[in-house]
């Protein structure tokens, strides 16, 4: 922890993933409850690992690697709803198609790159650590974004979440909004890309909106809790990673793993403790 501390106040790299790591907290604790809720986790796969021909495109034009994932990102997120909308029993043939066909089309294009290898560990794992300033722009710009849509149309994705029928019965345009969900856990995707890396993104963007659920009777009482689970789980992933040489992204999401697993076991000793107290209230 010492050795964390020290880099945190010494080390610029440190401090920027830090910063990458709370604003993907952020992201995280306003869309991960809407994932978990509406049950679109899988949908959420597909669109991470298509993000990766998008990636290896940008690179193969020497364009902003983030830029390509936040386009395929977008895209794919489109694919998907306009799929499941319009062709339900073939929505999980799509996902995988994508799945399978973004990660072959990124990494055939990353290796064609001319000039150098990238390393393709670093966008399937994460690398948290290398994060610039303009990495935070991005995120800062993409969080604003998300915040916006949440706020503005809060009570639309809550009906859409629980009630599809009576939300559309109200005349509102229930496959505008879930498109427009869809997009936002993209954008959410994009920033977290950078934190734990592809393959990792599905753990973040649900675990700790999973163990907020816990906790909490409302959907805003799930966000403020997933933000404080995300924040602490990233930053202490970030902490424990560091003096050991650890994956960050891998170690960030053992530690929201954790987090998630003592959560559940308590939640249900405590549920069951409630119960014989009320078996015993009976029988007194």
């Amino acid at each position: 922890m010492a050795e964390f501390l020290l880099a945190l106040r010494t080390q610029t790299f440190m401090q920027n993933a830090v910063i990458v790591g709370l604003l993907a907290s952020a992201a995280c604790a306003m869309i991960g409850p809407y994932v978990v809720v509406k049950r679109i986790t899988f949908i959420s796969g597909g669109i991470s690992h298509a993000v990766l021909g998008g990636m290896g495109i940008a690179y193969f034009l020497n364009r902003e690697p983030l830029a390509g994932a936040l386009a395929a990102a977008v895209a794919a997120a489109l694919i998907i709803g306009l799929v499941s909308l319009r062709a339900r029993q073939r929505e999980d043939t799509i996902i995988g198609a994508l799945w399978a066909v973004g990660m072959a089309i990124g990494i055939v294009f990353m290796h064609k790159t001319p000039g150098y290898q990238v390393d393709l560990m670093n966008y399937l794992f994460g690398n948290i650590l290398l994060v610039d300033r303009g990495h935070i722009y991005l995120t800062i710009i993409l969080n604003a974004g998300i915040l916006a849509a949440v706020l503005l149309f809060y009570k639309r994705f809550l009906g859409i979440c629980f009630d599809e029928e009576f939300t559309r019965i109200q005349g509102v345009q229930v496959e505008l909004f879930y498109l427009l969900l869809l997009c936002l856990t993209a954008l959410t995707v994009v920033i977290l890309v950078q934190v734990v890396g592809i393959i990792l993104v599905i753990a973040l963007l649900t675990l700790p909106a999973a163990t907020a659920g816990h906790y909490s009777r409302s959907l805003k009482q799930m966000m403020a809790i997933a933000l404080l689970v995300g924040a602490a789980c990233t930053t202490g992933g970030l902490a424990l990673s560091y003096p050991y040489d650890l994956p960050s992204g891998a170690t960030i999401v053992l530690v929201a793993g954790a987090v998630y697993l003592a959560s559940t076991v308590l939640n249900r000793l405590v549920r069951r403790g409630a119960r014989a107290a009320r078996k015993d209230r009976r029988r007194g």
